[in-house]
């Protein structure tokens, strides 16, 4: 899991307005809190964050005022729904051996049976529990010859060592659908056309 390095200032101003100019400074406003720790409202530089969130569960180590140094990961982020950019970040204070509870994201691979079946997504992240500095970036499934109405459960995957499940093992994480029949076209709608005159 990488581990990413980020300079991270306190804020003493709320609201609105201060958060507006701190966007047109290309920062983002921040809370860190967790431990039962008061939590701490940071300004951190825009562009490193999104960067580093492009990775999820990413680790990131601020350097606070270049006076403090803490362990985070991303607990809830904010985007304007339009643009996109960062508006606001919940980082979860973390300890190096700490166990966390966090969801990684399910990366299928292969091909279903002949059939054209559609893969469902149930969940797209599975809940688990893992170290925090060792959380898994993705879990891959394969799905390699799976047919109409097979399903891989959360105990079918197979976890990192240290990684434990976070739901009940037979939850449903992906499923095979049957490919739906095409509506005939032509006669049908023809006749539907004809009985609305």
């Amino acid at each position: 899991m990488s581990e990413v390095k980020i300079t991270a200032q306190t804020r003493t101003e709320f609201g609105k307005g201060a958060a507006r100019r701190l966007r047109r400074a290309r920062l983002v406003p921040g809370v860190l809190y967790g431990h039962g720790s008061d939590p701490i409202h940071l300004s951190l530089p825009g562009h490193e964050l999104l960067l580093a969130l492009r990775t999820p569960n990413v680790l990131i180590a601020l350097d606070i005022d270049g006076k403090s140094n803490e362990l985070a990961i991303p607990k809830a982020v904010q985007r304007d729904p339009l643009k996109g950019f960062l508006e606001h970040v919940d980082l979860q204070l973390v300890q190096r051996g700490e166990t966390v509870t966090v969801e990684i994201p399910v990366v299928a691979e292969g091909e279903l049976a002949a059939g054209g079946n559609l893969l469902e997504h149930v969940l797209n992240a599975l809940p688990v529990e893992a170290e925090a500095t060792h959380i898994p970036e993705t879990l891959t499934v394969s799905v390699e010859g799976l047919a109409a109405g097979a399903s891989v459960l959360a105990k079918d995957i197979q976890l990192p060592k240290g990684t434990s499940l976070a739901v009940d093992e037979d939850t449903v994480v992906l499923q095979v659908l049957a490919a739906q029949a095409e509506e005939p076209s032509g006669e049908g709608a023809e006749g539907d056309e004809t009985a609305e005159v």
